[in-house]
């Protein structure tokens, strides 16, 4: 690409600025400390470590005493980071990994594909893929759709909490591998309080964004209190889309995007509120319904295509320009709203809560395709297949235009026995049931009326099908202290699954005698498509279970073993020939520990596991571009996750946390089922597949690493605080580093993506606070280090994957934040 052909760069003063502010927050703080240390008294002694309360298991407990591999972000250090939104306190919780091209569509901001310990085969972002195998909770209501978690943002936060390890006996079927916990803080009846804060940043050749949020508790009463919390944001683009042309082999034609070339296009605005009422009935009954709402429009594309201005396709992604070469519009309006209501009360000695949540999402979005077309009609010459109504060859290029509707609606009843009695129990029905309603429309601008489907013009292809996912179950969990230091657990959760695939997807029958409207068995029109060609629907009933032993060695120290269970419900192909995929289980076997040591100053947390995943559920894109979900036979991930606090000084406190994972196959994977329906495992080259294909072996062998999370993530923060000028000062730094990843499970893809590098990301900020004014300074990604955090491509990897996309940390980004409370 010719420098002329390039979006434009000014030289300005303040690209410098972010390196001086990394060299100032790096050797400034030295002189501040030396300062407070002259200052502080001669004894003082480290502080001791506050006690964390969580509810995990349902209960309020000490997250000391909860035999469970869990991780928590307190509102102070989830403040201290400076979090704000999923991405960073993702890179903070070892456990946890992400996918971020978002809802099978728009590959921008909004929705999150959420993994736990390696429990991770890929592509699950598609509409008509496998549902999450994590789940998302905020305080107690789910908040997984089918397409991923909501990105909700971070204000007016109690802490998350990260749930490592199947959880599927309390939290149900998307808890297979781990939850995480959001859990906001609550309306305080004892007095009034409120709070504002202001943030402006400019990431480093990218835009400026800002950050407008603000909450106030309002007591009604003394038993009734209100909070409101509101967010407005702007989140600034740091990817160009450069001017370039693109020309077909087929056809000669050649495109030109130069009325769509713009810097920083990745932008996206976010306003939101949440709203929760507090009323104490009497002594023991208490009501919270609770509202909130976000919205966010996004543009442009957050995936960087490596190979703009470079022909060799060999580029190295990690120098990769920040750019892309796309020609047909890219956004996102992301609408949704919860509304949840949390009864708590006591029978007798007995704990009673009821939960109701119903959410409501609609997601328009639309996004560049065409390099679908560019590269069917390269390898395959697909160009000479679309053409006016003349007769005449035509631009092939597709873009997408969709509209999602997405309702999920639960209820849970549980009740627990009183927490001090040597037999406790925990016991509850749950039922939800979530629908998405999908229309994707693939444009093609001039498309001939009798290859267009039927009754949508300029359309090659059409998908207007709903899906429902119900979920029923019965669980419980029981309690006995054999003595005062030994605790046995057990629990069982009975589920039935319902999932149905009702609609319409494919071609018009001009152009398409196999799919589409060829195959349509109903005239109705369903969601305004033509017909009906896809009405299936599947049921399951299973039960899992958990066993845990616990030994409070003393007060300050406890070991335990675990074996649980969590599970994945199965569900409809989209390709209606293809069979249902069933559930799929994961069994862990878990050794843990929780440890205080030196009075308190240090705590010490860590998880040996080994955890079988049998008949997994593994996405892919196959013919035509469709999702096709089969189960994929077993895999086995080991794993050690570390956590630590340790209040080194009375100044300075360190917190840490660490994983290592060796996730692969155990069998080979072959790409098709048994007359049984059990995978198969066995494909030597020379096998003839179910197809009439022969095959040179297995799809992916025995031993085959499992995508998508690293062999090691860990992160160290050290945080030091001083007296300073009648205020408190801080200057604090972290480092958050995450090993290689592959991007697909099978040898041939993942040949094609290649791996995604290791990065190593440093944040680092200084403040000072007085009364009740504070203003913090932070220079998120110090270095500027282009960290790969996911890749995809428009369609399948062996067809698009040439011209993959890759999604990148954001760029060395320097901020100011000014806050205060009243």
């Amino acid at each position: 690409m010719h420098a002329s052909k390039r979006i434009a760069r000014k030289t300005r003063p303040f690209r410098k600025l972010p390196l001086a502010a990394a060299v100032a927050l790096a050797f400034a703080p030295q002189a501040w400390a030396q300062s407070a240390d002259a200052q502080a008294s001669p004894d003082k002694q480290a502080r001791t470590l506050d006690t964390i309360t969580v509810t995990a298991q349902k209960r309020e407990e000490n997250l000391q005493k909860v035999p469970i591999s869990l991780q928590v972000l307190g509102n102070t250090q989830l403040e201290q980071q400076n979090v704000a939104a999923f991405n960073d306190y993702a890179k903070l919780i070892p456990s946890l990994s992400f996918g971020t091209s978002g809802g099978g569509v728009f590959s921008g901001p909004g929705f999150v594909q959420l993994y736990m310990r390696g429990v991770a085969s890929g592509n699950d972002a598609n509409h008509s893929g496998s549902q999450p195998s994590a789940a998302m909770y905020l305080d107690e209501q789910p908040i997984t759709t089918i397409t991923g978690a909501l990105d909700i943002h971070m204000y007016d936060i109690e802490r998350v909490e990260a749930l490592a390890g199947p959880q599927g006996t309390l939290y149900g079927a998307n808890s297979q591998s781990g939850t995480v916990r959001i859990i906001t803080r609550k309306p305080d009846p004892s007095g009034y309080s409120a709070g504002f804060s202001v943030e402006g940043s400019k990431i480093e050749d990218g835009g400026i964004g800002h950050v407008l949020e603000g909450f106030v508790n309002v007591p009604i009463n003394d038993h009734a209190a209100v909070r409101l919390v509101g967010w407005q944001k702007h989140d600034a683009g740091y990817v160009d889309n450069i001017h370039g042309t693109r020309t077909f082999p087929t056809s000669g034609i050649t495109i030109d995007n130069a009325a769509r070339v713009e810097k920083d296009f990745n932008d996206a605005d976010t306003v939101g509120v949440r709203g929760s009422l507090r009323f104490d009935i009497n002594d023991n009954w208490t009501i919270t319904p609770t509202l909130v709402a976000q919205k966010m429009k996004a543009h442009g594309s957050t995936g960087v295509d490596p190979n703009v201005g470079n022909t060799d396709f060999g580029y190295d992604p990690s120098s990769a320009e920040l750019a892309v070469k796309h020609f047909y519009p890219e956004s996102s309006d992301d609408r949704w709203h919860q509304a949840a209501l949390t009864v708590e009360g006591k029978v007798g000695n007995f704990d009673l809560t009821y939960v109701f949540s119903n959410m409501k999402r609609d997601v328009d979005s639309e996004a560049d395709y065409a390099d679908y077309g560019f590269w069917y009609d390269s390898l395959a010459g697909y160009g000479a297949y679309f053409y006016d109504d003349n007769g005449d060859l035509i631009n092939p290029s597709q873009y997408i235009q969709a509209t999602d509707g997405y309702k999920r609606t639960s209820h849970e009843l549980r009740i627990a026995s009183p927490q001090d009695s040597r037999f406790r129990m925990v016991a509850g029905l749950f039922w939800q049931q979530q629908s998405h309603d999908i229309f994707q429309r693939y444009r093609v601008d001039g498309l001939a009326t009798d290859i267009e489907v039927n009754g949508w013009a300029d359309t090659i292809w059409l998908t207007a099908q709903q899906r429902k996912d119900r979920d029923k179950a019965v669980f419980g969990e029981l309690s006995y202290d054999l003595t005062d230091r030994l605790t046995l657990t057990g629990g069982m959760r009975f589920f039935r699954n319902d999932n149905s695939l009702k609609g319409f997807f494919g071609y018009g029958d001009g152009f398409s005698g196999s799919t589409g409207v060829s195959q349509c068995f109903s005239s109705e029109q369903f969601h305004g498509a033509p017909c009906v060609n896809l009405d299936k629907g599947t049921h399951e009933n299973d039960h899992i279970g958990r066993v845990n032993l616990t030994w409070q060695i003393d007060d300050k120290k406890m070991v335990y073993a675990t074996w649980s269970e969590g599970y994945r419900p199965g569900g409809i192909n989209r390709r209606g020939t293809l069979p249902p995929y069933t559930s799929d289980f994961l069994t862990n076997y878990e050794f843990g520990w929780k440890t205080s040591w030196a009075d308190n100053k240090l705590v010490f947390n860590g998880a040996l596991f080994r955890e079988n995943w049998d008949d997994f559920q593994f996405s892919y894109l196959g013919q035509n571009g469709l999702t096709e979900i089969r189960n994929a036979n077993s895999a086995r991930i080991d794993g050690l996750e570390l956590d630590l606090a340790w209040a080194a000084t009375y100044n300075l406190q360190i917190n840490g946390g660490f994983a290592w994972y060796d996730a692969k196959l155990t069998a080979n994977y072959c790409g098709w089922l048994k007359p049984d329906g059990s995978p198969e495992t066995s494909c030597p080259a020379g096998t003839v597949d179910p197809n009439g294909n022969v095959v040179s072996g297995p799809l992916a062998a025995n031993g085959t690493r499992l995508p998508v999370t690293a062999k090691f993530k860990g992160n160290l923060n050290a945080r030091y605080t001083f007296d300073f000028h009648g205020g408190e000062a801080y200057w604090q730094a972290s480092v958050a580093h995450q090993g290689d990843r592959t991007n697909d499970l099978r040898d041939a893809q993942s040949a094609v993506f290649g791996k995604l590098g290791a990065y190593t990301l440093t944040d680092l900020s200084a403040g000072w606070k007085k009364d009740s004014w504070s203003i913090d300074v932070f220079l998120k990604n110090a270095f500027n280090t282009r960290g790969q955090l996911a890749r995809f491509s428009e369609c399948a990897a062996l067809t698009c994957g040439q011209e993959s996309y890759t999604v990148f940390a954001q760029p060395r980004t320097l901020g100011v934040r000014f806050s205060k409370e009243f």
